[in-house]
């Protein structure tokens, strides 16, 4: 091969070998995200030689012999609000701690999912990790052509198991913390309510509203976004009322912002404002909004746990659920 064909062609494991003067098993093994034995010189040798080849390793060739390519797929319908910039940051920081990588799906509509198994589309993956509602278990594990599916939407099925907050807790501390201030009338701010979890998390506030005497006046649909929450907010069907919760922290700071006037120096004058999300922005004094918070480390814990140990999440442990908590805050 002459020097202007090679230096056409992508290098290969061998030409890495070759610069670093080891086998290519050896050199194989120093490239590997896995621990495996080599000498920390030709390890050395091998890294050096890689990177002055440019050498990147062709993960659907290695998984061949590995029967995996490190990837993991995340189904997500969108990310556009805060509480995906939270949680992602971590999840994707954590799974690539173990030696793997992410791809996100933006699925968007149930017809997208239809559409990809229709069309024949498929990801070669370890794993999926499925956060859209708008994905039922059975049609990811046909897309991906795997059973090792966790699903994060509240959507499993006795194939596919499940981590969720268990949102009763969080939920019962907000409320609770709203009827020992005296509040008698509340808004509820929804999400989706196609949404298993959405839904859920309304009949936890409704429940414990009218366990607490707390009478619900109004019952405003939003997206969960910041933008969704400033519309509710600007509308006519906006409620006199002595609370609001809200079901992201995200439509919070949306009414927070139009109603600034009614938190001088961020106190409620005129309506007491909880959110939901414990986002890492209601630290600040700009949006010092009272949530319902999970911990995420523990919640990607047990994400990571699956990825490691998918055979501990079979029968009798389906579904594995995160406590939450009520974080009181200036806005209460």
């Amino acid at each position: 091969m002459d020097s202007s064909r090679k230096r056409r062609t992508s290098p290969t494991i061998a030409d890495v070998a070759e610069l670093a003067g080891v086998s290519r098993a050896i050199a194989s093994r120093a490239l590997s995200s896995e621990s495996r034995p080599v000498s920390a010189d030709k390890r050395a040798r091998v890294l050096e030689a890689a990177d002055k080849l440019g050498f990147k390793p062709n993960l659907l060739a290695r998984s061949l012999t590995t029967k995996t390519v490190n990837l993991i797929a995340v189904i997500v319908n969108h990310i556009h609000d805060f509480s995906d910039l939270d949680l992602f940051d971590l999840l994707i920081s954590d799974i690539q701690s173990i030696g793997k990588q992410v791809i996100f799906l933006r699925v968007g509509s149930v017809e997208r999912i239809e559409e990809f198994l229709r069309n024949g589309v498929a990801y070669h993956v370890d794993a999926a990790l499925v956060f859209s509602d708008f994905a039922d278990a059975e049609s990811v594990r046909k897309m991906f052509r795997s059973d090792d599916v966790l699903m994060l939407n509240g959507m499993h099925d006795g194939s596919s198991p499940s981590v969720v907050p268990d949102e009763a807790t969080g939920i019962a501390g907000a409320v609770a913390d709203a009827a020992s201030k005296g509040v008698a009338t509340a808004a509820l701010v929804t999400g989706r309510v196609s949404s298993p979890v959405e839904q859920q998390r309304i009949a936890n506030y409704k429940a414990e509203m009218a366990k607490r005497g707390i009478r619900l006046v109004a019952e405003l649909r939003g997206d969960y976004s910041y933008q969704s929450g400033r519309h509710v907010a600007l509308s006519p069907e906006w409620p006199t009322t002595d609370a609001v919760f809200c079901t992201s922290d995200a439509m919070a700071m949306g009414i927070m912002d139009v109603h600034r006037d009614a938190f001088p120096g961020n106190r409620p004058e005129r309506f007491r404002l909880y959110g939901f999300d414990n986002l890492s922005l209601t630290d600040f004094e700009a949006y010092p909004i009272s949530s319902i918070g999970y911990d995420k480390k523990t919640y990607v814990g047990e994400i990571l746990r699956f990825l490691a140990t998918p055979e501990q999440f079979g029968n009798g442990h389906a579904e594995v659920t995160v406590p939450t908590f009520f974080v009181a805050r200036a806005t209460s």
